[in-house]
């Protein structure tokens, strides 16, 4: 499981897995707004992470974030340790 610690948003963590094949898979946010957050887990279930990525970068809510854009830096930020771990 994987943590990142969210910034600017009102949940303050996203947990997460991603497969061998680079899927996404039980994502939790903790804290925030629980029934849409619910939601945006539901919808990337399953998918790659690059469309996550694609889809949810640089959508705002406060602080110039939202919660869905801080699960596309919490991807970013996954493949560019595993790149680093190569």
């Amino acid at each position: 499981m994987n943590t990142y610690i969210t910034r600017g948003t009102c949940s303050r963590q996203i947990l997460f897995d991603v497969t061998e094949d680079n899927k996404l898979k039980d994502v939790k946010f903790i804290g925030g707004c629980s029934g849409n957050l619910q939601a945006i887990a539901k919808l990337v279930e399953g998918q790659d992470i690059d469309q996550v990525i694609s889809t949810l970068k640089g959508i705002k809510c406060r602080s110039n974030t939202s919660c869905g854009d801080q699960l596309a830096r919490a991807l970013e930020k996954y493949k560019l340790d595993k790149e680093q771990n190569l």
